[in-house]
Order: C-alpha cells, then structure tokens, then sequence
C-alpha cells in the first residue's frame, strides 16, 4: 500500500520539481475522493535547506522517517560547481560530500527492502552518488545525461526518454517530466482512476508513455489545420478500430511517411507505440469499473484477443489483466453492454 511518503531535500533544492511531488503526493484530495498520504519533508543533510532562488526551507533533518516509507522521492539539489553534478566535487572526495552519507545509507536500504525510490530530473546524480543506479537502467535531464553517464559508467543512462521504471528504482528526465513520473507511480499503485483525477486537477495530460522522447519539435500540440492534435482524440474514441499508419495517414489526409514523421514530431513517439499505450490505459478503465470478460476488454480497446491484452498488459503494468482488476475494481462497477 503506498500512504508514507517521503522527500528528503538537499541545499539549492529546485522547486518546480519539489513542487510537484508536493502536489501529486502531498494535496488533501479526499473531497475529490481520492486516497491520503502521509507525506513528510526531511532535510536530507545537516545543512540549512535553501532553494536556489535565495529562500530557505525549514525541514528537520530526521532521517529515520526513510526507515517506514512506502514511497521515497528525491528531487534535485543545486547543479554546477560544488554540487553532486560537479565531476571534481565528487571525485575529490569532499568532506562536504561526507555530510551526505548517511541518506546515502538510509536509500540503499531502502531499496534493498524493495520500497520505491524515485528521482526527479537531477536527482539521479544522489541515486548514483549512492551507488543505486550501478548496473540499473536510468534516466536524467537531457542536458545531463551525458555527465551522468561518464561520471557513473556503470549506470545505464538513457538519455532521450521520459522516464525509466526499474523497480524499485524510478527515475525521470526534467522538469515536466517529473509529472509524469509521479502520476506513473499512482497509476501502478493505485490505479488509472485515481491518477485521472489527479492529472485533471493539475491540468496536465493523464498519461506520457516513459518511452517517450524528452525532446520533441513540437513538445504540445497545436491546432493548425495540418496538426495530428484533432486525430489524437478520434483515435481514442476509436481503439477498436483498425488503426494501421495507412488508415491514420488516409483520416488525416496525409501521405504515410508524412504523417509518420509529424506524429513523431508532434508526440515524441511512433503511432503505434502511442496507440497501445492507449489501449492499454482504455483498458484500465473498463477493468476497474466494469465487469466485462477480459476478452471482451480487449475486442473494445483494440486487441482483440484476451491472449495479447495480457502481453500488453504485463509489458506496461507488471501485471496481469485478472490481477489488476481484482485490486483496483470499484467497489459498484458498471456492467456496461
């Protein structure tokens, strides 16, 4: 069960990420329904905890809170010199980088438990700092992958995605990114319904594949008469549909390989990744509030058979069909005909 998370903050903290941890995990959200966290702040070292805008945030620095987490995020501290990205700082062996050992400590445990820890954007140098990310495949700014990898070789960074689950280690690319990681982690939680909701509040898309590119030409639609934003919405109302690049390209009055290069333009993906990431969302929905056989589940979104809803299913959501239904179903689901 995810209820006690908790953020430990390091100096020059950046707050738009911070920010966001704090309103997917840290809102009272009962009046929409929605489940409540225990969601705690801690200084991650002895240091008083400023942002990098000049203000400083009062935290105690109580480590033990880490020890009975369900959920550990760690947004990014400062950058530049003097920081966890400065290769000469880390290499030297910096008797300030000592002050930080004891959260190293307290995440590697945690991790060792099996408990989520997370990164946002530039938090993935504290993961790698800690040794976390040996071995793991991960993912940070695109700006800083490039450091991230030569710094921690043994990590294995991607550098063009959003974000990467390696359970228990989560890791996200910057800024907006940090969104999408966090709805991420209540969707395999706690499911597609609730992560919904929370998206609609903050008025962000509910879902970005992880596999998506962190750069895109046009990162957010717009609606020109040539954009693919309009097909975006026809596609989901029509997942059962045969949704080949021929068909898609003939419903937006393109030729193939044109339409194929502006959805990757416009989405940062190819059609079909986007398509089954869809159908598979669609497919949460009606498993948590319906009680429709599976094999109907997958003739609604598209495919076709319960057999390949479940490779779909398993590949996305490390679960099964059957499974995820039996812990996110309503508790008075509709029958829909």
């Amino acid at each position: 069960m995810l209820r006690n998370v908790v953020v430990p903050l390091l100096p020059r903290i950046e707050v738009f990420e911070l920010g966001v941890a704090c309103e997917v995990f840290g809102s009272d959200l009962a009046a929409d329904g929605l489940p409540a966290y225990d969601f705690t702040l801690v200084a991650g070292s002895p240091e008083p905890i400023a942002t990098r805008y000049g203000y400083s945030i009062d935290v105690p620095y109580d480590l033990d809170r880490l020890d009975d987490a369900d959920l550990i995020i760690v947004p990014p501290g400062g950058t530049g010199a003097g920081s966890l990205t400065d290769p000469e700082f880390v290499r030297s062996g910096n008797t300030d980088l000592g002050v930080l050992e004891p959260l190293f400590e307290k995440l590697r445990a945690a991790v060792d438990r099996g408990v989520p820890v997370a990164s946002l954007c530039t938090g993935a140098f504290v993961l790698a700092a800690a040794g976390i990310l040996d071995a793991r495949r991960c993912t940070t700014h695109w700006r800083y992958a490039g450091r991230l990898a030569a710094m921690y070789p043994s990590a294995r960074v991607d550098r063009d995605v959003l974000y990467v689950d390696d359970h228990p280690v989560l890791t996200s690319a910057g800024t907006a990114a940090s969104v999408d990681l966090c709805l991420h982690i209540v969707r395999t939680a706690q499911g597609a319904q609730v992560a919904n909701t929370i998206a609609r509040g903050m008025v962000v898309p509910p879902h970005r594949d992880g596999g998506q590119a962190q750069y895109v030409a046009t990162p957010l639609p717009e609606c020109t008469d040539d954009s693919i934003a309009p097909l975006l919405d026809w596609i989901t109302e029509n997942l059962h549909r045969d949704l080949s690049v021929t068909v898609l390209a003939e419903q937006a009055h393109m030729s193939s390989r044109t339409f194929a290069r502006r959805f990757a333009e416009e989405t940062g993906t190819t059609p079909a990744r986007w398509i089954r990431d869809q159908r598979v969302l669609a497919a949460q929905h009606l498993l948590e509030n319906t009680d429709l056989p599976i094999d109907v589940v997958a003739d609604r979104v598209g495919f076709g058979t319960a057999p390949v809803l479940r490779q779909h299913f398993l590949r996305l959501r490390r679960t099964t069909p059957q499974a995820y239904r039996r812990t996110f179903r309503s508790a008075e689901p509709t029958l829909v005909e």
